[in-house]
């Protein structure tokens, strides 16, 4: 796979963290947290792929994208950022060696728990 940093999708996640809009759970939490078919189905038909994809940190530019396939790393529900997404998400770029999406999770959890000490 030719995944890449979705830049579109960080700028966001960082701004959502920023704004506090921001879910502080656990890595185990993600399977219960992250979006069903059903909600990303939703989501696609009210906001469109442009919007669902600002919610990926990966983007395989090879997909039509206007399909699912195209979007990997998800951090959060479509209305917040979730801490255990971040985390799930930070693992899993390190173990498929997509080392710049593990360093941009990695950063974004660091933001997380920096605006949750303050």
């Amino acid at each position: 796979m030719a995944i890449e940093m979705n830049q579109p999708a960080l700028r966001h996640a960082r701004a959502l963290i920023r704004e506090g809009k921001v879910v502080r759970d656990e890595r185990d939490d993600w399977s219960e947290a992250s979006p069903t078919a059903d909600e990303e189905n939703a989501f696609i038909e009210r906001e469109g792929w442009t919007q669902y994809s600002h919610w990926h940190l990966g983007v395989d530019r090879r997909e039509n994208s206007e399909t699912k396939g195209a979007y990997s790393f998800p951090f959060g529900d479509f209305r917040k950022v979730h801490r255990s997404g971040v985390i799930a998400g930070e693992s899993r770029a390190g173990q498929h060696e997509h080392y710049e999406i593990r360093d941009a999770l990695k950063s974004l959890l660091e933001l997380i728990d920096k605006d949750d000490e303050s």
